[in-house]
């Protein structure tokens, strides 16, 4: 009867064990070392955001690393140079411990609150659906991230407002955004005429004032 009850022990120990290698075999996440298309995405979004200048061939090497740890720190998230859960939610790429509608949630929001905190709320939707208009036009990446990180975009990301503290009212915004409210009609471009001094964007065709902020098209 022991010999019967120690043989289950052990299977049952087994069992756990090859659970747990298996969770975190598909928890695994690109680091050095990895290979795949994965990484692909990963180089290619670096490089489009100028963190990356070596080949996009799939291999996590060292110059991956560096450009990883150099995106981590530009974002707020814990300079390791692997590409967590966290790092492929920041870069907009959908991993097995994450999904896209909740990472842009969570970029949205972290966008809305650099750039229009303490603005009128329907202000902070209009933000949002600025970032969710240039999804879709073809001038602009086609994800969230993508637009958000795109280099020289939005101020809140160069001077790192895009990590200060959350505002509420943020994350209803992005929501109410991605469900479809859009305040501006359509705009593709929003500027503060008090400070903006980029001649350009100054020319755009007005669609509406919101709080501080002038969206155009």
């Amino acid at each position: 009867m022991k010999k019967v009850i120690s043989f289950i022990i052990v299977c049952t120990l087994l069992l756990s064990g090859a659970f747990v290698y298996n969770n975190q075999s598909r928890d695994a996440l690109s680091r050095l070392g990895s290979t795949g298309s994965e990484v692909t995405k990963i180089q290619t979004r670096l490089k489009n955001w100028g963190y990356y200048q070596g080949a996009i061939d799939g291999k996590y090497g060292s110059q991956t690393v560096k450009a990883v740890k150099d995106f981590q720190r530009k974002n707020g998230l814990t300079a390791d140079g692997i590409a967590g859960s966290a790092t492929l939610s920041a870069m907009g790429i959908s991993s097995s411990s994450s999904t896209s509608s909740s990472n842009d949630v969570y970029l949205l929001a972290r966008a809305i609150n650099g750039e229009a905190r303490g603005e009128p709320y329907s202000g902070q939707v209009a933000v949002g659906a600025v970032i969710l208009n240039r999804v879709k036009h073809p001038s602009f990446p086609n994800t969230v991230a993508g637009v958000i990180y795109q280099p020289g975009a939005f101020t809140a990301v160069d001077d790192g407002q895009i990590d200060a503290a959350m505002t509420s009212s943020c994350e209803r915004a992005a929501r109410d955004a991605l469900n479809g409210w859009d305040p501006t009609g359509g705009a593709i471009y929003y500027y503060n005429p008090v400070t903006a001094t980029n001649k350009w964007i100054r020319s755009r065709p007005i669609i509406l004032t919101i709080g501080k902020h002038v969206f155009c098209s």
